[in-house]
């Protein structure tokens, strides 16, 4: 059902923006577009694609309060400050010692007495 009014509301999304880039200029809001005759003069008569953009628009406005609505049903109930508690975060894991590097290593090969400083 949700993948249904999602598809819905993205033609819907699409066929607006065409409809809206059709329509010719007559606001002049920036100062630019279509003439400036028709500014002062009282409401002009409904184009169709008027109406159009009107129609579309109420039925973009509907399918996104349906898929809110749709969303929230699907939600899990539980709002994320529900899910936050009073414990404690849990302990830091330590990284483990090394290993004694001599205890690895095998002994020396040859002559393994200690070094002694000789006296001159």
């Amino acid at each position: 059902m949700e993948n249904v009014v999602l598809t819905v509301h993205l033609l819907l999304a699409l066929a607006l923006i065409g409809v809206v880039l059709l329509q010719r200029s007559e606001g002049g809001g920036l100062g630019m577009g279509g003439g400036g005759g028709g500014a002062m003069t009282g409401r002009a008569a409904a184009t169709a694609l008027g109406k159009m953009t009107w129609i579309l628009a109420a039925a973009f406005i509907v399918t996104s309060i349906t898929l809110t609505i749709i969303a929230a049903q699907n939600a899990a109930g539980v709002s994320v400050l529900d899910r936050l508690t009073d414990q404690p975060p849990a302990a830091e894991t330590t990284t483990p010692a090394l290993p004694d590097v001599d205890a690895l290593m095998p002994p020396p090969a040859g002559d393994t007495a200690p070094l002694t400083p000789t006296a001159d």
